[in-house]
């Protein structure tokens, strides 16, 4: 979907959100029974191991099961396709980073309307990096090019799937640095990262690495951040390694389907707020390689807004295609 329809249909919906003001006292009670969050990946992979961490937060917060459903395949369409035509009544969310809701409706016709799935709150901002196997004998971002340069698409590099950030974040580098990648799509960070453990690939950029990391399994080059891990203190970030305006941020919502109503909207948004600033919560959220974030509704459309037109340049000026 092009940019301009998108911004038509966003604006089209408005919020999206409806207030019902007939039923508020019936919205009052939600949740009354067990909500699902689909996870458009695999089980074992970042953006699951982060919906875990919120499904058990909601679940003590509201009182009622948050059941995660991970439903992968097609780089996330399927189980973003499933979430969008759901039905808006609060019961089916979805959790997903950028790659299903902004990057891939860019790359590739998808079978969902992007503006019908709305961003309600953010939950995480991955802080993460460009990781290698011990055995390339790589030790920072500058080796890593160097080594591409030299060698033209003997690095293969892992990714989550086609058109996820960490596909977006390799082609990033690429574009940035004149080099080439021999890119290895998988259905989800888990599979990618198995095969990275083994050797079988060279290089990845994906939260589902950062416990490897910490394990001593993999090399952390760099950090895709503004500022460095907590986790990883003496690691330069991107930036700081000489390769300025190279990143491609990697960050996480709960979704809803257009038309949920606003009441819902709201106490998801609050309590989800109020979760974010208790003082457990950035230990617990770095177990899967995320930062609290917290914004408010408005901040956060604007910033969906943003990233459409970011990434869509990005796509165009750097010729990016699925293979």
């Amino acid at each position: 979907m092009r940019r301009r329809t998108f911004l038509k249909l966003a604006a089209g919906a408005g919020s999206g959100l409806v207030a019902f003001p007939a039923v508020v006292g019936a919205q009052a009670a939600w949740p009354s029974k067990p909500v699902k969050i689909i996870v458009p990946f695999g089980a074992g992979g970042g953006t699951d191991n982060l919906a875990r961490f919120w499904a058990e937060k909601l679940s003590q917060a509201f009182g009622q099961p948050f059941v995660v459903e991970n439903r992968g395949g097609a780089s996330g369409m399927i189980g973003t396709e499933a979430a969008a035509k759901s039905a808006p009544d609060g019961y089916t969310l979805l959790l997903s980073s950028n790659s299903s809701t902004v990057n891939l409706p860019l790359l590739r016709k998808v079978s969902y309307e992007p503006a019908s799935l709305l961003p309600v709150v953010r939950v995480g901002d991955a802080v993460t990096g460009f990781c290698v196997h011990p055995s390339t004998g790589l030790k920072s971002v500058k080796d890593l090019v160097d080594f591409a340069r030299a060698n033209p698409g003997k690095l293969t590099g892992c990714s989550a799937g086609l058109a996820t950030s960490s596909h977006m974040r390799m082609e990033m580098l690429a574009y940035r640095t004149g080099v080439s990648f021999l890119h290895v799509p998988y259905r989800g960070g888990a599979d990618a990262l198995n095969d990275l453990l083994a050797g079988t690939v060279n290089f990845m950029n994906d939260p589902s690495c950062n416990p490897s990391i910490k394990a001593g399994k993999l090399d952390l080059l760099c950090v895709n951040h503004s500022t460095r891990s907590p986790e990883f203190p003496d690691v330069l970030t991107l930036t700081e390694a000489g390769y300025p305006n190279s990143d491609v941020p990697l960050w996480f919502c709960i979704w809803a389907p257009a038309g949920m109503p606003r009441p819902i909207a709201d106490a998801l948004h609050a309590k989800v707020t109020e979760i974010s600033k208790a003082p457990d919560v950035p230990a617990g959220l770095l177990l899967s390689g995320n930062l609290p974030v917290t914004s408010t509704q408005a901040e956060l459309v604007a910033f969906r807004d943003a990233e459409w037109k970011s990434t869509s340049d990005l796509i165009r000026e750097a010729k990016i295609k699925l293979e």
